[in-house]
């Protein structure tokens, strides 16, 4: 997807993420859903990794991960959900939207975009388990796999990453293409 624009480099001014780190790669997996055959690919691939995890839910984070849980919940024949960063303000004060039924644990993973650091999965994975979802895994379609944190991070909240691609990946891609 580094000829459709989903993956820029940009070395003269690095891009800056949400996490305040910055990068001379950016990775835009919010454009690569616009892109039917490789979209297709990935979360058949994705639906692969996943199968075997007995996942009761698929949890979406706003707003990046809920497509990809989509995509995901679907080939995998499972509910899906999507958590909200703050309650919704109105009617139910929503922050986990779909049907999460109250009482016992029920594996649900969190499905995400990427991943930097990891530090914005801990409020999505705090608002299912308070919800009483049993969340052991995460999921992204792309993961730097290269900053100390995400790993520690992953730990410290008793996860486990799923990871479809690393920045290693992208890099062999661009070195093969020439890019």
């Amino acid at each position: 997807c580094i000829r459709d624009r989903c993956v820029l480099f940009n070395s003269k001014e690095p891009f800056v993420f949400t996490s305040g780190r910055i990068s001379p790669v950016y990775t835009d997996c919010r454009r690569l859903i616009g892109f039917v055959e490789e979209r297709k690919a990935l979360m058949d691939y994705a639906a692969e990794m996943l199968i075997d995890l007995d996942l009761g839910y698929i949890a979406g984070g706003e707003t990046a991960g809920i497509p990809y849980a989509a995509f995901v919940a679907e080939r995998l024949n499972k509910p899906m959900l999507y958590v909200r960063k703050k309650p919704k303000g109105f009617g139910r004060m929503a922050q986990i939207e779909g049907y999460l039924p109250e009482g016992g644990e029920r594996e649900t993973i969190l499905v995400e975009d990427l991943q930097t650091d990891g530090g914005s999965k801990k409020l999505f994975i705090d608002v299912l388990r308070e919800a009483g979802a049993s969340v052991n895994h995460a999921f992204v379609v792309f993961h730097y796999g290269i900053f100390d944190a995400s790993k520690k991070n992953m730990e410290d909240l008793g996860i486990t990453l799923h990871a479809l691609t690393t920045w290693w990946d992208v890099l062999a891609v661009a070195r093969e293409e020439g890019t």
